[in-house]
């Protein structure tokens, strides 16, 4: 569904209120972004832009692109800020420039096909330079007041690689200066001929792919970041490369960003996740801190004694440049997110898992509590134990993996659960089982007591991996989904197959409603079933969204209302009753893999593929 059809949808329809958003696209080039008013960090996630309060936690959403966000900028006024995007191959990849004082729409800017690589603001807000990305290959400037296209040109020559990096000039709104692989060229706007004029810059034998740049105040150099790991310095006016350094000890898989600073000195950010400062005349490091994830962004706030970083695994941190010592400010998962659960009874705490992590989240304050780490793992499905005592996780290296809630120490593993990874669990209640699932299709109970874990029977009538298990309040009957299209009722006490549900679907989640004699269950069909829980009987099926598969549901403890989510990235909340949609969320850019209802009915959190939390508000009364 494109967004204009969400957006027509859900006009019709209450929208959900979004509290918050705890996730940063930190694989954007120079996307974090420090604004004029120093209080204000701009940044992309998924197909929203936000900007977020420094110091006093707000946030306020740009929506309006229908991909992925791919380059963000800034007006030195503060006034505008303008963000670019990927489409399909051969759509048009459009622009948008926002009024940041009101925080919404100028104007949609479409001429570029595939990607926007990057864009530009010239000093006085007059001009916005784009370029387009691989496919498309062009440099086009437009008036930020007329909001149109004054003139554009192919952005490299043809023997030359593709530019990624822009920079306007900071004194003349007809200066620019574009870069990339074997690429430098310093641009002039020549406005009454409506014509951008190149100039190819001169390195001499240096061979470099330029991966960011930076101007000096006065326009007379500019430095280039480069993939081999050092800085070419250029003279703007004579187009010649002045001086290059690091000579000898050049930094590991390359300069990624740039920060220059009043005393000519150099901040450098790097693949390897180090961020230096060097000095301005021979490169040498003076001082360095190792950081978790390649270096994408460095943007200082007012006149640079603070500047931020983020890296590509969605950590921003702080640095004080007087002691040159980071602070984590924000932390969020770089890679899908594949479950979300909260304990028992408790709404200011839930867990999270993803490739190679378990994640604690303090809910009111959308903060990292534990983070429990299994390096080139992935976590498919996490459960509280209901005393709360553990966190129960499954492995796609076959193990289940229990840990406490506190210090994410490791309490126990159970080797071998299943030959094909573990895909999903649950809990007893009285905490003396796991039911686990795996991808092969068997669903096994677990006996568990202090000192022992043990196998206490296998149930093989699945033949594909299972998606969902939930248990009957009693503890004495479980449903599981699985994707081999079937949804299975078992006895927990004689280990038998009570019923069967079928359907052509790869079901992907399933609930009881809260009195127990019915299920709902959704999956790739994209319908909503009701099934008799008694004999396994079809009570009616729902049109549950218009593109792609359900994946993720919840439902009330009263049972009275359920949310869905999915591959149409809506949060949709149901009267169970009724079978009506009573409240949309619009907000997720990737797939919605699972969401929660908390148990106290204040929030809905809602996980997606590109590794989001978002939380909304509960919009029924209690």
């Amino acid at each position: 569904m494109a967004t204009g059809d969400a957006e027509s949808f859900t006009d019709e329809l209450n929208g959900l209120h979004l509290e918050a958003v705890i996730g940063f696209n930190g694989h954007v080039p120079s996307g974090l972004i420090c604004h004029p008013d120093r209080e204000h960090l701009i940044y992309p996630l998924g197909c929203t832009v936000i900007v977020q309060g420094i110091n006093i936690r707000t946030q306020d959403f740009l929506h309006g692109h229908t991909n992925n966000v791919s380059c963000v900028t800034v007006s030195s006024s503060g006034s505008y800020v303008a963000s670019g995007q990927i489409t399909f191959m051969g759509f048009k990849a459009d622009i948008i420039l926002w009024d940041y004082q009101k925080r919404e729409m100028l104007a949609r800017l479409s001429l570029h096909k595939g990607k926007i690589e990057n864009l530009a603001f010239s000093p006085n807000d007059l001009y916005l330079v784009s370029l387009g990305g691989q496919d498309d290959g062009s440099m086009v400037v437009w008036s930020v007041l007329k909001k149109e296209a004054i003139c554009g040109s192919p952005a490299s020559a043809r023997s030359a690689g593709n530019p990624t990096t822009l920079i306007y000039s900071n004194c003349r709104d007809e200066m620019f200066i574009s870069a990339g692989n074997g690429t430098i060229r310093v641009w002039e706007l020549d406005l009454p001929n409506r014509k951008i004029r190149p100039t190819e810059c001169q390195t001499g034998q240096l061979k470099r792919i330029g991966n960011c740049a930076m101007m000096t105040e006065d326009d007379s150099y500019f430095y280039i970041g480069t993939s081999t790991g050092d800085v070419l310095k250029l003279n703007t006016k004579s187009t010649l490369m002045s001086d290059y350094g690091p000579i000898k000890e050049k930094f590991s898989l390359g300069v990624t960003a740039l920060l220059l600073l009043k005393t000519g000195d150099l901040v450098i950010g790097t693949g390897a996740g180090i961020v230096a400062h060097c000095s301005g005349s021979n490169y040498k490091t003076i001082k360095k801190v190792q950081l978790q994830g390649a270096i994408t962004s460095i943007t200082p706030r007012g006149q640079g004694h603070q500047f931020f970083v983020g890296t590509n695994e969605a950590q921003i941190y702080r640095f004080s440049f007087s002691d040159f010592r980071e602070e984590l400010i924000a932390t969020c998962h770089s890679e899908a997110i594949h479950d979300i659960i909260f304990p028992f009874g408790t709404s200011d705490l839930f867990a999270t898992c993803s490739k190679s992590d378990i994640r604690v989240w303090y809910t009111p304050e959308n903060r990292e509590l534990l983070r429990i780490t299994i390096p080139n793992m992935t976590c498919h499905a996490i459960d509280f134990m209901r005393d709360g005592k553990s966190i129960i996780s499954a492995w796609n290296d076959g193990k289940i993996r229990a840990f406490t809630p506190e210090t994410g120490r490791l309490m126990y593993v159970i080797e071998h659960a299943h030959s094909m990874g573990v895909t999903a669990l649950a809990t007893t209640s009285d905490c003396k089982r796991i039911i686990s699932g795996g991808g092969e299709g068997q669903v096994r109970v677990w006996e568990i007591s202090k000192s022992t874990r043990k196998l206490e029977e296998v149930m093989k009538e699945h033949i594909s991996s299972i998606s969902c298990i939930k248990i009957k309040k009693n503890n004495k009957e479980c449903v599981t989904a699985s994707i081999d299209g079937t949804c299975i009722i078992w006895d927990l006490v004689r280990f038998m197959r009570r019923q069967m549900i079928l359907a052509n679907t790869l079901f992907k989640c399933v609930c009881y409603h809260p009195d127990e004699h019915q299920l709902i269950t959704s999956g790739t069909d994209r319908k909503i079933g009701y099934w008799e829980v008694f004999d396994g009987s079809p009570i009616r099926d729902l049109e549950g969204s218009l593109s792609g598969s359900i994946n993720g549901m919840d439902i009330t403890a009263d049972g009275t209302f359920f949310v869905t989510g999915g591959d149409d990235h809506l949060v949709k909340v149901w009267d169970y009753n009724e079978g009506e949609v009573t409240f949309v969320g619009v907000g997720h850019s990737g797939n919605i893999t699972r969401l929660k209802i908390c148990p106290n009915n204040k929030y809905i959190v809602s996980v997606s593929a590109d590794g989001a939390i978002l939380r909304w508000k509960y919009p029924h009364a209690n």
